[in-house]
């Protein structure tokens, strides 16, 4: 039997001890900071980076894995005793680091050794997509059907967020400084929705309280019409920018609409965040494999 390793980067939100507990490998994620060089985790913290990100003067740009750096980590796992690996990349459309591990795989060094993922998650749904890859590599599946599996599935899941400001989707250009002046007299939250490879607007609320009700809607509004009105065939995670108290407010929120339901909360990746700020909060619904 094929012994096949999981790794994934630092946008599932599992940190490099948690990965050893677990049994899989994070690559860190690049940030540039006022043109220094950090890696997620590693030389870079959550509290250090929402303390650089609130710094108006802070220039922050997100990277992706250097193919070095990839290559390199690659051919390590391979020489500890691994026959294939199986590589869980943020989605492919928020980064391009999907696509370019993709062709590093294509080379004859890692072709059918290498098996990455193309199935648009991040964060906690990323983490589920790691948890699914362990378990069916412990099931025996090779990297080529775990592959698969993960990428068949890769629409049964939906990420509802909702920001605490508009400074940061304007600062990354998503909105016009004319759209965010507007929404921010009208002290307009807007929800945004990670479905598949983009992130959208989904919808927009008045007060925070009403932009939560909305994402604790669109979550069973998923279950009823997309995933077969089966509640218990489907997880309820939570992610959180910065505000773990909020977030563990919402968390309650969450368990009293869907009893029975052990959600998972996390930091948001800070791929997302840096674009997002703090202060925002995720909800998501997953199918179970």
């Amino acid at each position: 039997m094929s012994k096949v390793a999981v790794l994934t980067d630092s946008n599932s939100g599992i940190t490099q001890s948690e990965a050893k507990e677990m049994g899989v490998f994070v690559l860190p994620m690049p940030f540039y900071i006022n043109e220094k060089l950090y890696f997620e985790d590693i030389d870079l913290s959550q509290e250090q980076f929402y303390e650089l990100l609130e710094d108006d003067a802070a220039e922050i740009t997100t990277s992706m894995p250097a193919p070095g750096d990839t290559i390199d980590t690659w051919k390590k796992i391979l020489e500890d005793y691994y026959d294939e690996i199986v590589y869980i990349p943020m989605s492919s459309g928020l980064s391009s680091s999907c696509a370019t591990a993709i062709s590093l795989s294509e080379e004859e060094e890692f072709a059918g050794k290498v098996h990455v993922v193309n199935n648009q998650r991040i964060s906690v749904t990323m983490r589920r997509s790691v948890l699914d890859a362990l378990r069916l590599a412990q099931e025996g599946k090779s990297g080529a059907e775990i592959k698969k599996i993960l990428e068949d599935d890769r629409f049964n899941s939906s990420i509802y967020i909702t920001v605490d400001t508009l400074k940061y989707l304007k600062k990354g250009g998503r909105l016009t400084p004319a759209v965010a002046a507007l929404a921010t007299l009208l002290k307009i939250k807007p929800v945004l929705q990670i479905q598949g490879e983009r992130l959208d607007t989904f919808s927009k609320a008045r007060t925070m309280k009403q932009a939560k009700q909305i994402m604790i809607d669109a979550l069973k509004s998923d279950i009823e019409k997309r995933f077969g009105n089966d509640a218990d065939g489907c997880y309820i995670d939570m992610a959180y920018t910065k505000d773990r108290e909020s977030a563990l407010l919402l968390k309650e929120e969450l368990e009293a609409q869907f009893p029975g339901h052990d959600i998972m909360l996390n930091p948001l990746s800070l791929s997302v965040s840096c674009h997002i700020g703090p202060g925002s909060l995720a909800c998501t619904v997953t199918k179970k494999l």
